[in-house]
């Protein structure tokens, strides 16, 4: 991988495998891939990568050379995309494209910031993209006096069997490492009225 001051950008072999092989499909020479941005520096911030041919890229833009293929990258997208990591996991149905963007939402919180804020930022940033591939996530409600985050589920975790498992084994010890203060984590969630659970 060409080194680029401006971005870094890993991608896993199982990525790398499943990219060379959509642009061997497309049986173009030179095909190549872009990555953009919807809404960088904010909570709806959301990452894309489509096919670029040819002739199709911008003089913005910054090329990160692959074995096999060329990624550009829109300058002015490159400090939101810095340390980005590209992997294709591998599921019981295929698999699905996973991008995770620590700078994508904006700049992290300081230590001395307000708990919520904290919280919300890891939420928005290693939580949902990890229970995306669900196609699920959680926000937060509040957090009481008695330090109890209370999370509401959505999408694919909204009704879902397992929500009681992800929330204990997986969220709640992650928000306990970062925010030891923490006495619980709660799930706010009515789940009978999910209409489109991942489980």
């Amino acid at each position: 991988m060409t080194v680029v001051v401006d971005v870094a950008i890993e991608i896993t072999e199982n990525g790398l495998a499943h990219f060379n092989k959509l642009i061997a499909n497309e049986e173009t020479p030179g095909m190549a891939l872009r990555m953009f941005l919807d809404q960088p520096g904010s909570p709806q911030a959301e990452v894309g990568i489509a096919f670029c041919p040819p002739g199709d890229q911008r003089h913005t833009d910054i090329p990160l050379s692959y074995e096999q293929f060329t990624l550009y990258v829109d300058r002015a997208s490159a400090a939101f995309l810095h340390q980005a990591n590209i992997d294709y996991q591998l599921d019981k149905v295929g698999g699905q494209l996973a991008i995770s963007a620590p700078h994508l939402k904006g700049k992290k919180p300081e230590e001395t910031a307000d708990l919520s804020e904290r919280i919300q930022y890891l939420i928005e940033t290693e939580i949902n993209p990890q229970l995306a591939s669900h196609k699920g996530m959680v926000s937060l409600i509040e957090i009481t006096e008695d330090l109890d985050v209370m999370l509401k589920f959505g999408g694919g975790c909204h009704g879902c069997g397992m929500a009681d498992v992800t929330l204990k084994h997986g969220i709640e010890k992650t928000l306990k490492e970062r925010f030891p203060e923490i006495r619980e984590v709660k799930d706010h969630t009515d789940h009978t009225t999910g209409v489109n659970p991942y489980c």
